[in-house]
């Protein structure tokens, strides 16, 4: 193991951790009870076993547990920092999440780059796969649930209101096309079939435009543009990156 792999590896525990396994429910009842909230301690302690487990040596518990405990008190007072007023003004109430996550990216690198200047790399197990293969594991993961919560902070952040009142297996059906359509971007695009990658973009763009009101028609093509756009992104940044 290497110091790449360690760092891919804490990457793929935090989305775990953070997106795959933390439903809107526990988000909801953080955001109420902040450091009150059962959810919290749950969530924590989820990350702290992701991250030990995900970095295969048993020395890395004590860094696995700074990360965890960072995350504890970021989760327990992010939404607290949403209501930080300066006058009539709330800078930080539509950044929050970006806020989070970056802080989450730089303790997660800080404690990968220590711990690897401190200790010499010795895994319990070594795993048979290349640096650019966990990346390409991270990037799929990325497409999924992290990619839907990333569009929809965005439109947060613009104003653009999502329709609360629509029904609920429509909104979750759009969720699954997307994460459809990034997975195969991102397949095609590992791949280098470039034009199949946009006959999927024109096929997307008759199929959801057709009998769309005009009034939704940007709401439809911000959230495409968004989500192709995360898969390109995610394999020119894998093609690109040789460790």
């Amino acid at each position: 193991m290497n110091l790449y792999k360690l760092f891919i590896l804490q990457l793929i525990a935090h989305l775990l951790a953070d997106f795959i396994f933390q439903n809107d429910e526990w988000s909801t009842d953080k955001k109420k009870y902040g450091f009150r909230s059962e959810k919290l301690y749950l969530h924590s302690s989820i990350v702290l076993a992701l991250s030990w487990t995900f970095s295969l040596q048993w020395n890395f518990f004590l860094f696995s547990l700074i990360i965890s405990l960072v995350h504890f008190v970021v989760d327990g007072i992010k939404f607290r920092l949403s209501d930080l007023r300066f006058g009539k003004i709330k800078p930080l109430k539509n950044y929050v999440f970006f806020i989070d996550q970056l802080v989450h990216f730089v303790a997660i690198s800080l404690a990968v780059i220590i711990f690897n200047n401190m200790v010499e790399l010795n895994p319990v197990i070594a795993i048979p796969i290349t640096n650019h293969h966990m990346l390409i594991i991270l990037g799929y993961l990325v497409c999924l649930k992290p990619s839907n919560v990333f569009i929809r902070e965005i439109f947060t952040i613009y104003g653009i209101k999502i329709d609360r009142n629509a029904d609920s297996d429509l909104l979750n059906a759009g969720r699954l096309i997307g994460n459809i359509e990034r997975v195969l971007t991102l397949t095609l695009l590992l791949m280098m079939q470039y034009e199949a990658v946009g006959f999927i973009i024109a096929a997307k763009s008759i199929l959801r435009y057709e009998g769309v009101k005009t009034s939704k028609t940007e709401y439809v093509l911000i959230g495409s543009l968004l989500s192709f756009g995360i898969a390109i992104i995610a394999g020119i940044t894998i093609l690109k990156i040789h460790f």
